[in-house]
């Protein structure tokens, strides 16, 4: 007999307050991925999502109207993917998405397991499709005249012509966002794309060089505590290196993995000059601000630790299956019943 599993899809596409437990091997304590980096950021980051048909029935909730229910949804879907893997109950069976899904996940090299480097592949195109999918909704929103691109005009019309002649550049200002925006836009043309866009909306995760440096420099502020521009080695202890480390635990489980902070900050200034500019902290900008990418990568630390029963570093399909409730978990909200569930066999 199936055991079921009560799991609650949120019908809006930011699914928030997931807690995470990551216990690395050198310590006692569980700690969260989303409250270090609620704590360390005072933000929080749309949670992963493991298989892509939970993305795919939270769009067509979502598209269709704000209060549909998964079981709604399946039973007006008429596709194969909800015929074969929805039961007459219309419940999710996990443990055969799992099946379809080991050997997508179990690519380089395809050898049985699913190795940690893999999963994180995995997970973060997974996240970086639906951080597409949500600039290409609000593309399509915001586009008033809808040519396919987005002017300054457009996305912030608050700004009136003279505020941004006054380009204020404090937070939140009119110059402020001009000057992201203008990070943004790659070629100069005045309006962005939706890959430009996709850049403007989520910074932290953009490859584009500009947009990079202006997150920096922001992240700087806090950080420059004799506002000189530029971080000195005991800021950098103080202020940067603390979070580095903290992060970079997560991937290696491992203190002795992680630089000293002496090492790091060498390596980081180019110049030798014992200074860092924003630019030279470039290759540790994802610990420094994590985005939705280094949240799934972090994520997919988590869901490995939780499911390797015999701690070898890699997943087989029975661990797997093993922690299926791991992989699909719960995710609560208020304003919404509990009434939908998913299935997984018992083994």
């Amino acid at each position: 007999m199936a055991k079921v599993v009560v799991y609650t899809l949120l019908t809006t596409i930011f699914i928030i307050g997931v807690l995470l437990f990551l216990t690395p091997c050198k310590h006692n304590e569980a700690q969260s991925v989303e409250a270090l980096i609620t704590r360390r950021l005072g933000r929080r980051l749309v949670t992963p999502v493991f298989d892509p048909i939970v993305t795919r029935i939270e769009r067509l909730s979502h598209e269709k109207e704000a209060n549909t229910t998964v079981e709604a949804v399946a039973k007006e879907e008429k596709d194969d993917m909800f015929d074969e893997y929805f039961s007459q109950e219309r419940r999710l069976n996990t443990t055969m998405r799992i099946k379809f899904l080991f050997p997508l996940l179990d690519g380089a090299p395809r050898d049985g397991f699913v190795s940690l480097k893999e999963l994180q592949t995995w997970m973060m195109q997974q996240t970086e499709d639906n951080m597409g999918y949500r600039t290409a909704n609000e593309l399509e929103l915001q586009d008033k005249d809808k040519d396919g691109v987005i002017t300054f005009e457009e996305y912030l019309p608050q700004f009136s012509r003279e505020d941004i002649e006054k380009n204020e550049k404090s937070h939140g200002g009119a110059g402020w966002w001009m000057e992201q925006f203008k990070n943004a836009d790659f070629d100069h043309n005045g309006y962005l794309d939706i890959e430009e866009f996709n850049n403007f909306l989520h910074p932290e995760d953009s490859r584009n060089g500009d947009v990079q440096r202006w997150v920096l420099r922001e992240r700087m502020t806090g950080m420059d505590t004799n506002g000189d521009g530029k971080l000195e080695y005991k800021e950098f202890v103080k202020n940067a290196y603390e979070m580095y480390k903290e992060f970079a635990k997560f991937e290696t489980e491992e203190d002795e993995n992680v630089p000293t902070a002496q090492l790091l900050f060498a390596e980081l200034d180019r110049d030798k000059d014992r200074f860092l500019v924003a630019d030279e902290l470039r290759p540790i900008l994802h610990y420094l601000q994590p985005g939705e990418l280094s949240y799934a990568k972090y994520y997919s630390t988590f869901l490995c630790h939780e499911a390797d029963e015999d701690k070898d570093g890699k997943l087989s399909l029975e661990e797997m299956l093993n922690h299926e409730d791991v992989f699909y978990k719960a995710v609560h909200h208020e304003d919404l019943d509990d009434e939908d569930y998913f299935d997984h066999d018992e083994l």
